[in-house]
Parts: C-alpha cells; sequence; structure tokens
C-alpha cells in the first residue's frame, strides 16, 4: 500500500473549517431574521454550546481515532443497525450540503459575472472537486488552505472597514434596531427562534471526526479548537456589525447576501466584490469538505460491509476514486431533481446535521457507560455532556417550529436511504427469502430455476463464510455468550476462531475449556475453534494471523481494554470492541 503523508493542524483545519467558517455568509441573516436585535446573543449561546461538544467529540475521538465520526462511535458501543442510522443521516447532510454550497457559490459568481448559468456551473464545481478528490488527500489540503487563508483575511478586511465606519458614525442604527420590539412577542421567545437558526452556523463540526485517520497524531484536538475559535468570534461579530449599520427591516430584505450589502455600504464596491469573491470561493471549499469527509464515511462503512465492496477500489495515489464518482452522480442528479431549490435541501441539511450532533453526544454516554475503561485523552462531563445534547434537541424543535414543511422534506430523502441501507445489513435474510417465494411460485419451473437457485446459494455461503476471531483472556461463559449474541447478531457468518494468547508453559484452565464447550453446543450454527498461541498479543501477532488467516483485521474482535493496556487503540489496526 503506498503510504501517504498525514495532515498536519493547517491542512486538517483548512478542510473542515471551510465548511465551518462559511457560515458566517448567512447564518447571521438567519438569525437575524428569526430573533431580530439578539441574534448576536443567540450566536454567542451557540458557541458556548459547540465548546461543550469541543469536549464530547474529543472523548469519543480520542478512545476511538478511526474514520466515520458517529458511525464509528456508535458502532462501537451499540449494534451496526444503529451506527448505520447514524451514517444514513451524515451522508445525507454531506450531499445536501456539497449541492448547497455549490450552488450558492454559484449563485455569488453570478454576481460578479452574470453571464454565467448557475445550473451547469454548479455541476462543474461539483466534478472539479470530484477531480481533486480523486487525486488525493494532500492535493486537496492544498486548495483548502488557500481559500480557508483567503477567506479569513476577507473576514478580517470587511470587519476592520465596518467597525471603522460604524465608529464613524456611531450606534444610532443599533440604538434603533435594540428598540424594535422583541419578535414572536418576548425576548425569550425571539433567542429560542434565533438559537435554533443560528445552530446552522456550526455545520462542518462533524467533518474532521469522519477523516482523524489522515490526520497527524495530536491534530484531531486542536482542529476542534480553531474551528470553535473562528465560529465564535466571526459569527457573533458579523450579526453584531450588520445590526449596528443596518436596520433589521432592510437586513430582512438583503438576507441572501447580507455580508455583500454590508461591505458595499460600509466599504464601497470594491468591498463587496471581495465578499462575494470571497462567499464563492469558501463555498467551493465546503464542497471539498463534503468529498473529504463522505469518502472516510464510506470508506470505513464498506470495510464493514454495510455498503457494497467494489467502493474500496483504490487507484495509484491512494484514493476512493469510486466513491467519489458515486457521490458526484447523487449530488448531481438531487441538484437536477429539485433544480436548484435550496429550500427544499435546507430541510435535509438542518434536520440530518442536528440529528448526528444528538447521536454523537449518545455516542459519548454510550461509550462512558459500556467503554468506561477504555483510554481516552479527554473526558466530557455529565452536566456538561447532557446540556450539550439538550441544546441540540431544543434547536431541531425549533427548526421545526419555524419550518414545519423542512420535516416532511427530510424524509422524503431519508426513507428511501435507510431502506437501501438496511436492504444491504440484512442482505442474506432477504436472499433467503427470495429463495422460499420462488420455491413456492415455480415449483413447476424448478428446472429451469435451478441455476439462478445455486447461484443465489452460493452467494449466502460466501457472504457466511468470512471467518471471524476473537481475542480473549481467559474471559468466563457470561462474557464469551455475550460476544457470541453480538457475532449472532450484527455479523453474517459460521465461524469463529476464540483465539488465547498465553506465555510459555501457560494453559487454558478446564473450566474455561468447559466453557468453550459449552458454547459450542449452544451455537450449533457457528462453528467455533478453539486456538491456544503462546505469543505476546499485539499489533504484531493480529496482523500476522490476519495475513496468515487471510481475515481482515476490522473482522478481529476483543474485548474493551483497561488502563493498563499496553497499546492504543488505533496501533491495532482498526480491531474492533464488542464487549
Amino acid at each position: 500500500m503506498k503510504h501517504t503523508k498525514k495532515l498536519n493542524e493547517l491542512a486538517s483545519t483548512a478542510i473542515c473549517g471551510n465548511d465551518i467558517s462559511s457560515s458566517c455568509l448567512y447564518v447571521s441573516a438567519l438569525a437575524i431574521v428569526a430573533s431580530g436585535q439578539y441574534a448576536w446573543i443567540a450566536l454567542l449561546v451557540v458557541g458556548t454550546v459547540l465548546f461543550l461538544y469541543r469536549k464530547v467529540y474529543g472523548e469519543v475521538v480520542g478512545a476511538l481515532p478511526l474514520n466515520g465520526g458517529a458511525y464509528n462511535a456508535l458502532l462501537n458501543t451499540t449494534s451496526k443497525s444503529m451506527a448505520s442510522l447514524a451514517a444514513t443521516l451524515t451522508l445525507l447532510s454531506y450531499m445536501a450540503t456539497a449541492v448547497i454550497s455549490a450552488n450558492e457559490a454559484m449563485h455569488y459568481a453570478h454576481e460578479i459575472i452574470h453571464a454565467l448559468p448557475v445550473i451547469i456551473s454548479t455541476v462543474v464545481l461539483l466534478a472539479m472537486f470530484m477531480g481533486l478528490s480523486i487525486l488525493g488527500i494532500g492535493e486537496s489540503s492544498k486548495v483548502a488552505i488557500a481559500i480557508f487563508i483567503f477567506h479569513l483575511t476577507s473576514l478580517v478586511v470587511l470587519s476592520s472597514i465596518t467597525g471603522y465606519h460604524i465608529f464613524k458614525n456611531g450606534l444610532v442604527i443599533f440604538q434603533n434596531n435594540n428598540s424594535l420590539l422583541p419578535m414572536h412577542g418576548s425576548i425569550t421567545a425571539a433567542l429560542f427562534f434565533g438559537f435554533s437558526a443560528a445552530m446552522l452556523g456550526i455545520s462542518g463540526f462533524e467533518s474532521s471526526a469522519n477523516f482523524v485517520e489522515e490526520q497527524a497524531r495530536g491534530v484531531f484536538p486542536k482542529t476542534l479548537r480553531n474551528m470553535w475559535i473562528v465560529v465564535t468570534f466571526f459569527n457573533p461579530l458579523m450579526a453584531f456589525l450588520a445590526l449596528a449599520t443596518i436596520p433589521v427591516e432592510t437586513i430582512r430584505m438583503n438576507q441572501n447576501s447580507l455580508l455583500s450589502f454590508m461591505g458595499n455600504l460600509s466599504g464601497g464596491q470594491w468591498l463587496s466584490f471581495l465578499v462575494s469573491l470571497d462567499a464563492a470561493l469558501v463555498l467551493s471549499g465546503a464542497v471539498l469538505t463534503s468529498f473529504v469527509g463522505v469518502t472516510g464515511l464510506v470508506e470505513r462503512m464498506t470495510l464493514d460491509r454495510v455498503l457494497p465492496q467494489f467502493l474500496l477500489k483504490k487507484n495509484n495515489r491512494g484514493s476512493s476514486y469510486r466513491i467519489s464518482m458515486v457521490f458526484f452522480v447523487l449530488c448531481v442528479s438531487i441538484l437536477l431533481i429539485t433544480q436548484g431549490d435550496i429550500e427544499a435541501l435546507a430541510g435535509v441539511y438542518t434536520i440530518a446535521f442536528l440529528s448526528v450532533m444528538a447521536l454523537f453526544g449518545i455516542g459519548n454516554i454510550l461509550l462512558k457507560v459500556k467503554r468506561k475503561n477504555l483510554p481516552r485523552p479527554v473526558k466530557s462531563g455529565w452536566i456538561s455532556l447532557l446540556i450539550a445534547i439538550a441544546a441540540v434537541l431544543i434547536a431541531i424543535v425549533g427548526q421545526a417550529k419555524l419550518h414545519p414543511k423542512y420535516l416532511l422534506v427530510f424524509l422524503e430523502y431519508f426513507v428511501p436511504t435507510i431502506i437501501l441501507v438496511m436492504i444491504m445489513l440484512n442482505r442474506t435474510v432477504l436472499l433467503k427469502f427470495i429463495l422460499k417465494l420462488i420455491d413456492y411460485i415455480f415449483t413447476p419451473l424448478l428446472n429451469l430455476l435451478t441455476g439462478l437457485n445455486n447461484k443465489i446459494n452460493t452467494t449466502i455461503e460466501d457472504i457466511n463464510s468470512q471467518e471471524f476471531v476473537y481475542f480473549t483472556k481467559d474471559d468466563d461463559v457470561a462474557t464469551l455468550n455475550r460476544v457470541m449474541l453480538y457475532i449472532k447478531h450484527n455479523e453474517h457468518t459460521k465461524k469463529l476462531k476464540i483465539v488465547a494468547a498465553m506465555e510459555d508453559g501457560q494453559d487454558p484452565s478446564p473450566q474455561f475449556l468447559n466453557d468453550v464447550n459449552v458454547l459450542d453446543r449452544e451455537y450449533p450454527g457457528i462453528n467455533i475453534e478453539f486456538i491456544v498461541l503462546h505469543e505476546k498479543f499485539g499489533p504484531t501477532l493480529i496482523r500476522k494471523l490476519s495475513k496468515q488467516w487471510n481475515i481482515p483485521i476490522n473482522f478481529m474482535f476483543i474485548g474493551s481494554p483497561g488502563d493498563h493496556f499496553p497499546y492504543r487503540i488505533e496501533q491495532l489496526g482498526g480491531v474492533r470492541l464488542i464487549i
């Protein structure tokens, strides 16, 4: 396998930062429309919630530093079905993000080049970033860094000039805006709806967890810190500057290009042009974030046999080009079906993104309860964790109240997607059902259908022939039984090797051997092979057995290690924790 250089702090921050930092282009206007003069306060509250989520993500990914985000967190703490629910929501969020960002970028570009056809140029932009993704994450990061630095520079220029404009003209407009009656009848209601709208400003925070394996050691928590700083500083600042320079009613009329309008007002046409150019570029960078994030997620799902294996094919640069191509086709199809209707896509985007954040918090709870002995660099407090989850759920309720039809639009996309994933998870059951249906209806034509019958049986046998390995250390019968139940309910297999790695001269106890025999009789559908190896358990043994037995490492399981376990979980090469 070709060695790929790990991403440093700047590159990793730029890839996910373009998505989350681009939110200032639209979230300030959304918050002001929802809560009026209290928008900047609502955005500060969002920054506080994001601060709580820094430790949530830090604990989960620190304990399980593998690609997949919420999917990986739930996969290692609960069942594949629950993990696949999170994965489905994440995929929908990425598709909506890519299409919305590309389309909005081309709308801003259209303001600069009026002859630019928006739909066609959106397809071209998606194709360009598909190509960058196929070239590899290293090439993608160079583009992301350039966009990120230009974006931050543009925001500093805009805020500085607008601040000087306010200094010269005073706070009369801000005072007039603050004298307005609270929206929705009270300050509390205004802040509630403003907070719900402003939570869209942290979309992209989950992206770093989906390509953590491509990041250098120690980089991931720094990306969380950097994204939090950018969002907490610029989003409330832009809302405050807008409220200090533009009346609320005028903001509502110019919400689609608020920062560009504010730049023109405070600095002139050149600043408006700079903001429009920056918007086109950074929204394009958010498209790149989607391609990078979805590649890391789908690779992990495919390795776990949730998605078809053909997606894992790599080019000579080491990138999974088929994932990028399929994602491109899906994005273009959604764009053409909706004809760029951003409001419809926003329904998918809003519910999916916030649901993923909530599920990540739930994954943190399960990690604390089920994997409490698993080493992790940081830990989130119970109170802060529950507050963070509650805040996201409040935002979902607020969005449902602000835009009731969003939920219906979301279900139109979510239901078909989750059905496809569930079919993949239960494909052997469905294949067996098809066999019975064929036998029942087409018995007179059985001779003609024998070939089809044999082919389907072969497919089932191929799926079930995959061997799995469980490394034990003198576990009792109750623990071994939980292992068997997990494999029976979550994996398609008829073969399991239970491996005990022991020191020279050490042998398993008679009680342990008796427990293995009990399991063999209890689960006749699974062929259990017990193997004693007088070798030290660790990455070297795992790789050796994987090569010797031709069993992928992610089909090897261990129990949750304790504080004295000599290896970090990522050093084991992808071994799964199942109890």
